[in-house]
């Protein structure tokens, strides 16, 4: 059985490049997508693809709903007024249209079917926590909460972070064609706790005044080859886009970074390697996966072998990989794991929400790798504070070593990877309780007759 190269181990730990990348990276005003900073990010995750010798380093554009902060303020009232308009207390969730709306504050908790079925939101502002409790039997997303209140008649929504100290947390709510149904915030779990105890006094009535810009933009993805002209190529992916709150160091300058770093790495042992293999960054993942979208519906999807996807991975330097039932992706990174003896988990859990899915709804094999962490939810993702003194060259060190060690095992010429009918995938994404959630905010991607 091949073994993962020494070559490629050594060189990793005696470089900088991801973290150089990395830093230039966070330095680019923001990468929200469609907007300049991604199409900066873009270009220099192409000039590192040139830099390292991989061939057809290219840019490609699409459309997407773009979308643009502007001001928002919420004015609480109880016994008395006070408003809340800094940027460390509430940020628009993206994808919100602009409203000005005078309500009552209705606190639904965790969000929860239960608690919407419960509540009186006709006209009124709903707040719920970023938390899903662990005896909940299923993990409810920001978005299902959101259309969740909008679908009981609420005319505004607040999404209340349950960590502390992490400030207020974004991510998107939009639609495909472009904003949401209703005004949308999210407000930091001390704003959030004070909130709540204002309403555990009665009624609270607040405004909530949101402007920001929705029309039509460019978002782009990036992608480079290496390894033999095969049929078949190994996808190593990514996504370059960040929202604009905060530097994107982990969510997911670290992915994009590793991306480069791999090709970097494969470029050193590239006659070694027996299927070509795609360094792929994608765009516009945070506000709907439209790159990873794009480049399903743009290529011939029988030539991927399988999928790497790194979001979340910078955490820790433990690396995780989710296979979602496809074994022989999980079985190379074991090979890894025993080789190099450093721990690297598999598990075959189905994760709908980031660029693999859109490969792995069809069927494809794919997975995203991302690195094990403490507690519940992103911490410092999604907010302000995602920025760089969070991270760790030695992380970015092992990390690479364990994802190129993947890539290499999965290019592979006699290890089959065979894809899986789009009915087994969608028995279990059934299985695994997310059939509720995704029809709730419209993202079903199954034929129910399937």
């Amino acid at each position: 059985m091949p073994t993962v190269p020494t070559d490629l181990v050594g060189d990793a730990y005696t470089s900088t490049h991801s973290w150089d990348l990395l830093c230039d990276l966070v330095d680019i005003d923001n990468r929200m997508a469609g907007q300049r900073g991604e199409a900066e990010g873009a270009e220099l995750v192409r000039d590192a693809f040139e830099s390292h010798g991989l061939r057809e380093a290219e840019i490609t554009e699409f459309d997407i709903p773009g979308w643009w902060r502007g001001e928002c303020s919420l004015t609480a009232e109880p016994d008395r007024t006070h408003t809340f308009d800094e940027r460390y207390q509430l940020v628009e969730l993206p994808g919100t249209p602009s409203g000005e709306i005078e309500a009552e504050i209705v606190d639904v908790g965790h969000g929860l079917p239960a608690d919407f079925a419960e509540a009186d939101l006709e006209g009124k502002i709903a707040m719920a926590s970023s938390l899903t409790p662990d005896d909940h039997d299923r993990w409810i997303h920001r978005a299902e909460k959101y259309y969740a209140a909008a679908e009981a008649g609420a005319a505004g929504f607040l999404f209340r972070n349950h960590i502390e100290g992490c400030l207020p947390p974004t991510g998107s709510i939009g639609e495909d064609d472009g904003p949401g149904p209703i005004p949308a915030v999210g407000v930091s779990k001390e704003v959030g706790d004070r909130l709540v105890r204002y309403c555990e006094d009665g009624p609270i009535e607040a405004s909530l005044s949101v402007e920001c810009r929705n029309e039509p933009a460019q978002s782009r993805n990036v992608e480079a080859v290496i390894g033999p002209d095969t049929d078949e190529e190994v996808l190593f992916t990514a996504h370059v886009d960040a929202h604009d709150v905060g530097e994107g160091a982990n969510d997911n300058g670290v992915g994009t970074v590793l991306v480069s770093e791999v090709g970097r790495l494969l470029s050193r042992i590239e006659d070694d390697l027996e299927t070509k293999v795609r360094l792929l960054v994608f765009g516009a993942e945070e506000v709907g996966l439209f790159g990873a979208y794009h480049w399903v519906e743009t290529h011939d999807a029988d030539r991927v072998k399988c999928i790497v996807n790194v979001d979340g991975a910078g955490y820790s330097r433990n690396l995780a990989v989710y296979t979602h039932g496809f074994d022989p992706i999980g079985e190379a990174f074991r090979e890894v794991s025993d080789e190099l003896a450093v721990p690297i988990e598999v598990h075959d859990d189905i994760r709908p929400h980031s660029d693999h899915w859109p490969f792995v709804q069809e069927g494809i094999a794919g997975s995203q790798a991302r690195s094990t962490s403490e507690g519940s939810g992103r911490g410092w993702g999604h907010t302000h504070g995602d920025t760089l003194d969070k991270l760790d060259l030695r992380d970015l060190r092992d990390l690479a070593v364990g994802l190129a060690g993947g890539v290499c095992k999965l290019a592979e010429a006699d290890r089959e990877v065979d894809h899986k009918p789009v009915s087994e995938i969608r028995e279990a994404t059934i299985e695994q309780g997310y059939e509720e959630g995704m029809r709730n905010t419209g993202d079903w991607p199954f034929d129910d007759a399937a």
